[in-house]
């Protein structure tokens, strides 16, 4: 359990992991998909994207470096393909899955559904970390007294459960209900944590868009109309925080966890969900036993500050005040005033002055750079001008902290 205050990591300046890829590892990435090209053709250009993505991170003063995501294709990652019990389903039957949920109803809107998922087919068991290589890759290249530092993004423990009809997710040939199902996904969490930080990793960052769309008033619509549904949002989001605390439980104590909540970020700049934290602020932020939550808070569609009032005096927030879409500049007067607005809900909550709130406090983009490896709408010079004002607005709010 969190019970104090974890520090470095997190930094006053962050990212959320995903960085905008460099065309020609995504011209060779195509090439491999099409045949044109061998697999073994692709790592050379991975690592030197890697090599200079990090050296751009180091130089503009950032601690929680990543490897930008340059070897996945979407943000998820490979955790779910890579466990024993979990098969890859191309084409899935849209039927299969929650329309109303916010990611599956783009799709929709098109008259398509994903292109392909994950569903488990058997009983779940980790047999290995998939990203033990790219990790020991990131390591070799940032200096050794900041391995620490670096952060690796996992898929939510969620993220195949909630886009699936009741029944779907998993055979009840398999398990019985969702608690033998989650507890398995728990064990296997475990393993993976354990196995990471075997390896030397001490700051793990889960991405989860799904905790959003409990903020959503047309997905709690579209669950009120699914006569399928046998719990109420309220009570799958217990059983989500649940999951998480299972999940996090075996992990030592020096290893920093958070959690990261968006409203969606597919190409070309696409939002999934709108609506404030304050539906889930009280339940999420007391019970779920991270150190940190990254907030998206880029526009109004994330609502106020207020929801901060709930967030407990051993738990930090990473505000997403700076937004990853698009290129324009936000002003950095108005930044940090909306930083200094966050502290004094957040130190009437918790019973604390501005200055003692500030010191649970740090600031990002809302979101990633590329989810979706193809990138947002926003080329590189707009993105390092954005990593830049991150850290501007880190200096002018807490001088000389990194």
């Amino acid at each position: 359990m969190a019970n104090e205050l974890h520090r470095n990591p997190p930094f006053r300046a962050e990212h959320l992991g995903s960085l905008l890829r460099p065309n020609d590892l995504l011209d060779k990435r195509h090439e491999v998909e099409k045949g044109k090209s061998k697999e073994e053709d692709l790592k050379p250009i991975e690592d030197k994207s890697v090599d200079d993505i990090v050296k751009l991170q180091l130089d503009l003063g950032y601690r929680a470096v990543s490897d930008g995501e340059y070897r996945r294709h979407m943000f998820w990652g490979s955790f779910f393909p890579g466990l024993q019990g979990f098969e890859l389903i191309h084409h899935p039957p849209l039927s299969m899955f929650r329309t109303y949920m916010p990611d599956i109803a783009a799709f929709t809107e098109r008259d398509k559904g994903p292109v392909d998922s994950v569903i488990c087919t058997g009983k779940i068991k980790h047999v290995g970390s998939t990203y033990i290589e790219q990790w020991e890759y990131l390591k070799s290249v940032v200096p050794k007294e900041r391995i620490g530092d670096c952060k690796l993004t996992l898929a939510a423990p969620n993220w195949y459960h909630l886009r699936y009809r009741e029944g779907n997710a998993y055979s009840k040939d398999v398990y019985a209900n969702d608690q033998e199902y989650f507890a398995d996904i728990a064990k296997a969490y475990q393993a993976e944590l354990q196995e990471l930080y075997d390896h030397g990793l001490r700051n793990v960052q889960y991405d989860d868009p799904n905790l959003a769309y409990f903020c959503s008033e047309a997905m709690l619509a579209g669950w009120k109309e699914d006569e399928k549904n046998t719990k109420t949002p309220e009570q799958v989001l217990d059983d989500y925080i649940q999951l998480y605390n299972d999940c996090i439980s075996q992990r030592p104590a020096d290893m920093h966890v958070g959690v990261h909540l968006c409203r969606g970020n597919f190409i070309n700049s696409r939002h999934f969900s709108e609506g404030g934290y304050d539906r889930v602020a009280k339940k999420l932020f007391n019970n779920m036993n991270v150190n940190t939550f990254y907030l998206e808070y880029d526009t109004p569609r994330a609502g106020g500050f207020e929801p901060l009032r709930e967030l407990p005096k051993n738990k930090n927030v990473i505000l997403g005040v700076v937004t990853s879409k698009f290129a324009k500049l936000e002003d950095l007067a108005e930044l940090k005033e909306r930083v200094y607005q966050a502290a004094d809900f957040m130190a009437e909550g918790a019973g604390q002055s501005r200055e003692e709130a500030l010191k649970r406090v740090g600031v990002s983009p809302q979101c990633g750079f590329a989810s979706h490896s193809s990138g947002n709408a926003i080329d590189k010079e707009g993105m390092v001008g954005k990593l830049r004002l991150v850290r501007r607005l880190a200096e002018e709010v807490w001088p000389r902290e990194p």
